[in-house]
């Protein structure tokens, strides 16, 4: 059956569809010998021979859930033309191929998701899922009544107001710490909503996405998640606005 090909390459635990839309521009993915640059080509993954960077693509044989707490200074990307550390280098002992869910930023710490399941990556990242990712965050200086209040309503980025946000001042100090929950994920988002209210981001760490929870795990380890967790997740990624689109932190 043919379907299109960012859909068959993201099916196959290649990347994401949105990074498949990407290696398709780039003139890197073959069907059949023949190189194609048009989003909406389609294909048959058993009948054609689908390829990328010279590599055949093969059928998933399992699919796999991680979730990895990324340290500082990791990229997180398959591969870096810097050659810097990738979130893959630290899954060690891990045979299987898995492509990261979302990004956080180069000196973001925090839980990442990792899989080889498309469809999982693409509902999760969806902008119409709204689940929500929680994150501790240390800024320069401590925003007024009224800053808050512009910070959960909504701030005006790139001509384009952001979602309801929570937030909550964990430490109060020369440089407090906040806790912030987004149920949006914009390009460096929190550090850019704070740099609009004068403020810079010294340190972030996402600790939650949905009902998944960083807990004690150290810098670089990871673990699998279980098959309860990812239909938890995949429930709260479906759900077509009856949940509260305003989260409050409590």
């Amino acid at each position: 059956m043919e379907e299109r090909l960012q859909k068959i390459l993201s099916a196959a635990g290649v990347t994401s569809r949105r990074k498949a839309e990407q290696l398709i521009v780039e003139g890197r993915v073959t069907v059949n010998g023949k190189v194609i640059t048009e989003l909406g080509t389609k294909a048959d993954f058993e009948r054609d021979h689908i390829k990328v960077d010279g590599k055949l693509i093969r059928e998933t044989a399992e699919h796999i859930y991680i979730v990895l707490n990324k340290p500082d200074s990791v990229v997180s990307t398959v591969s870096d033309p810097e050659r810097r550390t990738t979130v893959l280098d630290l899954l060690k002992g891990l045979k299987t191929r898995v492509y990261p869910v979302g990004r956080l930023d180069y000196h973001s710490q925090g839980l990442i998701l990792l899989t080889n399941d498309g469809e999982f990556a693409n509902t999760i990242t969806s902008a119409r899922s709204h689940v929500p990712k929680t994150y501790l965050v240390k800024v320069t200086g401590t925003l007024t009544q009224e800053q808050e209040e512009q910070f959960r309503t909504g701030i005006p980025l790139s001509g384009r107001r952001t979602a309801p946000a929570g937030l909550r001042l964990l430490r109060r100090a020369d440089n407090p710490w906040y806790e912030v929950r987004l149920i949006e994920g914009r390009n460096q988002q929190i550090r850019t909503m704070f740099k609009h209210l004068g403020f810079l981001v010294e340190k972030l760490k996402r600790i939650r996405i949905g009902n998944i929870e960083l807990g004690k795990m150290e810098p670089g380890e990871f673990r699998l998640l279980t098959p309860l967790e990812v239909k938890k997740l995949m429930r709260m990624a479906r759900d077509d606005g009856k949940r509260e689109r305003n989260p409050e932190v409590r």
